[in-house]
Formats: structure tokens, C-alpha cells, sequence
């Protein structure tokens, strides 16, 4: 079975596969492309037009969470807890954390209105996170899952804006998901699922936006 991730390296929810990938001990190949200029096969191959998107040989999978989901099926390294009712509640919690990756672009991209309200909700969010958290390095416990492979990509994207800016979204209010996070981005798997050098891409791709963040850079 040979797989290939098509990708974009900016994508976070790319980068949710890769992490699954590499603690699965899965081989694959993997495909860039730019989204703003998207090949004419990437076209016909995606029927959102967005990725990540794995083939299978000849089969396309789309949507990263039916994508992770497939990678566990296929993998001797489960990377879902084995109660029924433990399972189905990561999963809940995997889709909530999906919904904080609008807020997170919302807060690029939106002038200093959007910026105010897209920081709340995120707030609020990690406010209820921080409610149900263990405290245990990873979600459920001392084992990575997952749950950890879904939300770490947020986790290291608010890193990363902490270091461009006075660490406007400080995580010291939540000390247990402040905990979750320094584990997982201090993860081998998780600091090697992205491009060497991504951290300043994506100061760029602030910076050019010209929204309310890109004023609240520093040097």
C-alpha cells in the first residue's frame, strides 16, 4: 500500500496527519503544493479543493479527520484509547479543537474587531479545555493520542505568535493546558512534522496580511 499526503505547508491540519503518520510509524510520501495556485491535478484529485488529501495507490481520502481515522485502522500502533465511551468523548474534543483553528485564523486575518472577539472566543474555549484537562502530561493520561496529534498544531501556531508578539495569547491563566502544551511541542514527532524554518513563513504570511496582528509584531 503506497501512501502520498498531498499538502501545503501552512496547513495545520496537514500537519494533524503527519503526526499521526510519524507516531504510527507509517512510510509515506508526501506532496506540496501551493494552495493560491493550485496544480490542474490537484484540481481533479480534491473534490473540496483543499488538503490534506492522502492516496491510497489509486484511492483518494480527503478531510483530515477521516484521513487520522484511517491512519489508525491501518496501523498496528493504536492511537485511540480503547474504551468505547473514552474514545468517543477524544473525539468529541478533537472536533471542538478543529472549531479553534477558525477563531486562530480569524485573529490573522481580521481587523482589530474580528482580532478582539476572535482572542475572547479562544479564551473561552481554553477556559473549558482547561476544565476537563487532566494532569497528566498528554489528554487522556502519560500516553500520546490522538487527541494530542489533533490539537498540537494549535498549540505550536499559538507558540509561534507568542514569540512574533508580547505573547498576546499567553496560556499562564491555563496552567494545565500551558503543561499539555510544552509537552507536546517538546515532542520529537510533533517538532519534525513541519518544514524547517515554517516559524518565520508564517511571520511572513502575518506580516503580509497587514491586518490588526501584523501592527502588533515585534522584532
Amino acid at each position: 500500500m503506497k501512501l502520498e499526503l498531498i499538502s501545503f505547508k501552512l496547513c495545520p491540519f496537514v500537519q494533524r496527519a503527519v503526526i499521526a503518520l510519524k507516531k504510527q510509524g507509517i512510510d509515506y510520501d508526501i506532496t506540496f503544493i501551493n494552495l493560491m495556485d493550485p496544480p490542474e491535478w490537484f484540481e481533479e484529485l480534491s473534490p473540496t479543493g483543499q488538503v490534506p488529501v492522502l492516496k491510497v495507490d489509486d484511492e483518494v481520502i480527503f478531510e483530515s479527520n477521516v484521513i487520522v481515522e484511517f491512519l489508525n485502522e491501518i496501523s498496528g500502533e493504536k492511537l485511540h484509547p480503547n474504551d468505547p465511551v473514552l474514545r468517543a468523548k477524544n473525539r468529541s474534543w478533537m472536533s471542538y479543537s478543529s472549531s479553534m483553528f477558525d477563531h486562530l485564523f480569524s485573529l490573522i486575518t481580521g481587523d482589530k474587531e474580528t482580532f478582539v472577539s476572535a482572542k475572547g472566543a479562544l479564551t473561552q474555549k481554553l477556559a473549558k479545555l482547561e476544565k476537563i484537562k487532566s494532569d497528566h502530561d498528554y489528554f487522556n493520561g502519560d500516553q500520546f493520542m490522538m487527541i494530542d496529534a489533533a490539537i498540537a498544531p494549535f498549540f505550536m501556531r499559538v507558540s509561534w505568535i507568542n514569540e512574533f508578539t508580547d505573547n498576546i495569547l499567553s496560556l499562564e491563566d491555563f496552567p494545565k493546558i500551558q503543561k499539555w502544551s510544552r509537552t507536546l511541542l517538546s515532542d520529537k514527532d510533533v517538532m519534525e512534522s513541519v518544514e524547517e524554518g515554517l516559524d518565520d513563513v508564517y511571520y511572513s504570511n502575518i506580516e503580509a496580511r497587514g491586518a490588526h496582528l501584523s501592527t502588533l509584531l515585534v522584532d
